[in-house]
């Protein structure tokens, strides 16, 4: 019998969430964000839900291939853009657009000579300082590209850094937005400015011909505590379940785990649980971060160890050996444990928990 840890991926919460963004920006193609495998929940597991996306965005071009292999004969956009000259080749045969933010990518694009039709994503660094061409470069760049035979369309791009909160006590997109305007001012061609929590928080203030939705699609919430997902009327699109493996009784001041960083006040009943770092728990999850036990709220305790952590069994009368336990995600009683509160109780978000699912734990899809 194998272990009984299992990362569940609810099909049809993928469709709803994506319904969500098409429901707050109904006037904008969407791109649906599957980098990182799919932000943990696999490429091939989501496609079903959502192959009705505008397009699809992306950093390798071996995921685009994938997606191509599904049957995908719409829009694919490397976020990242080309890493080498022969990259070039393969967006060609794939048909894939890119991200252009800098120079050698430019060289690369004028030192092709085989006979193409690219299209474009100019990335404007108007703020996040990471990638893309500054604001008053970024009218020399757009009309040097324009002036390549080998360029295609041209989509303005950029990325807010702060739209899920303020930036220096003021509006988060305030001062990246006005200087994204100023610099595209009376140049031709569409725009890609908003992510998940710009798509959710300012969905009538800005013009986006593209968004590219990652985090909301996936049922986290890109601005908690702010908002929950229940606030944004998304639902959690990944349940990480396992089940008790033992029961033990402490007496007081008997310790749990490593470190004995956990000390019973009181006597208790403790569940140790099939689950652990090495299957992509934090193990820098502290005593109290929130689990369900059949469908009960209760808490872990102690350190987190490779293959097993421990849970208080206290509020959870009826736990026994067998007993379901949910990381976070949906229990079988229709309990919800928001990988947010999970996330936020360990100091990182939801994020790196979705993504950090190793591959000993077994996926299953489930309608």
């Amino acid at each position: 019998m194998p272990r009984p840890i299992t990362a569940v991926i609810h099909q049809q919460a993928l469709t709803q969430n994506l319904a969500v963004v098409r429901q707050s920006v109904p006037n904008s193609k969407v791109f649906a964000v599957v980098k990182a495998n799919a932000y943990g929940h696999g490429i091939e597991r989501v496609y079903s839900s959502f192959k009705s996306a505008d397009g699809f965005a992306l950093l390798d071009i071996e995921e685009g291939i994938r997606l191509r292999a599904l049957g995908w004969t719409g829009p694919i956009l490397l976020l990242e853009g080309i890493f080498s000259p022969q990259d070039l080749f393969d967006c060609a045969q794939y048909q894939l657009s890119f991200t252009i933010h800098n120079e050698q990518q430019i060289e690369w694009l004028q030192q092709h000579i085989y006979p193409a039709q690219f299209d474009i994503f100019l990335k404007m660094n108007s703020g996040m300082n990471r990638l893309g061409f500054k604001p008053q470069q970024y009218r020399k760049v757009w009309q040097h590209l324009n002036s390549l035979p080998n360029v295609g369309k041209i989509t303005h791009m950029m990325h807010f850094s702060d739209a899920d909160g303020e930036r220096f006590g003021h509006v988060g997109i305030d001062y990246q937005i006005k200087e994204f305007e100023a610099a595209i001012q009376y140049l031709p061609g569409e725009r890609s400015v908003s992510n998940s929590a710009a798509i959710l928080r300012y969905q009538d203030q800005l013009q986006s011909d593209y968004v590219r939705a990652g985090i909301m699609l996936y049922g986290s919430s890109p601005d908690f505590p702010k908002h929950s997902i229940q606030d944004w009327g998304l639902v959690p699109t990944m349940s990480l379940r396992s089940e008790l493996i033992a029961v033990q009784h402490l007496n007081p001041k008997e310790s749990v785990g490593y470190g004995s960083s956990f000390v019973a006040e009181r006597a208790m009943k403790i569940g140790i649980v099939a689950c652990g770092y090495a299957d992509g728990y934090q193990r820098i999850s502290p005593t109290g971060t929130p689990v369900l036990v059949n469908g009960i709220r209760t808490r872990t305790i102690g350190r987190v160890s490779m293959d097993m952590l421990a849970v208080d069994l206290t509020p959870v009368e009826d736990a026994e050996v067998g007993s379901e336990v949910v990381l976070w995600g949906k229990s079988h009683t229709g309990t919800i444990l928001s990988i947010d509160d999970v996330a936020a109780a360990s100091g990182t978000v939801g994020y790196e928990l979705m993504c950090g699912v190793t591959a000993r734990v077994s996926f299953i899809n489930q309608q």
